[in-house]
């Protein structure tokens, strides 16, 4: 009697199958890093805002008044910023949004350094969230300086870390390929991220600059 040999396929590589599965792709040590302490920045200041206005409406409730620790000039006051309706746009407190978003930056950065490896539908869902929150920071600064007329520096440290981290997940979801560039396009985010920021937040500080030139002379 001749022998029949049964190929066992479940132990077999499915070239197709593996063609046709998303590609996942984990960061580099030093974007979980900059993910870590640019989520922990803005959790931080999203904090300590948050225990500041608490604070501010108890001292209402009790008929006093509150001044938080970071107001310290007619220019640079927490306090004017805070009780402004544009600091609660949402129907609740800017900075408890950021609580979770920034907790959520934290929780991503560390699963990067456990060398964790998302799918393309996650860094392009994740770079969704990070262009939302610069998007959202912009519109705060806009109102802060033209508007409010007043700057928060817990705000501000809020907004850093916020620039920083949406120039990096995009320069990394560019650069693997997971948002359509041309090539040149690449290679200035492979050698360059550091302008993008770096330029951004240079604007944004010769606006402050400007905006109250007369008050930082005098």
């Amino acid at each position: 009697m001749s022998k029949t040999t049964v190929r066992d396929v479940s132990t077999e590589p499915e070239p197709e199958r593996a063609e046709i599965a998303p590609r996942a792709e984990g960061g580099s040590r030093a974007l979980a890093l900059l993910l870590v302490i640019t989520g922990a920045a803005g959790l931080l200041a999203a904090w300590v805002i948050t225990i500041d206005k608490f604070k501010i409406l108890e001292a209402k409730v009790a008929g006093t008044t509150y001044t938080p620790g970071c107001s310290l000039n007619p220019v640079v006051s927490c306090g004017s910023v805070m009780e402004s309706k544009q600091a609660a746009v949402f129907g609740f407190p800017n900075p408890m949004l950021g609580i979770v978003c920034y907790g959520i930056v934290i929780g991503v950065g560390m699963a990067l350094l456990a060398r964790a490896r998302f799918p393309r539908w996650y860094w392009l869902t994740f770079n969704a969230g990070c262009l939302f929150g610069v998007g959202f920071c912009a519109w705060l600064m806009f109102q802060s300086l033209y508007r409010i007329n007043a700057l928060c520096l817990w705000c501000s440290l809020a907004w850093v870390a916020t620039i920083l981290m949406f120039w990096y997940v995009t320069s990394f979801n560019i650069r693997k390929g997971f948002l359509p560039a041309p090539n040149w396009l690449k290679s200035f985010f492979g050698e360059f991220t550091w302008v993008m920021p770096v330029l951004h937040i240079g604007i944004i500080g010769m606006l402050i600059l400007t905006r109250w030139w007369d008050f930082w002379l005098s």
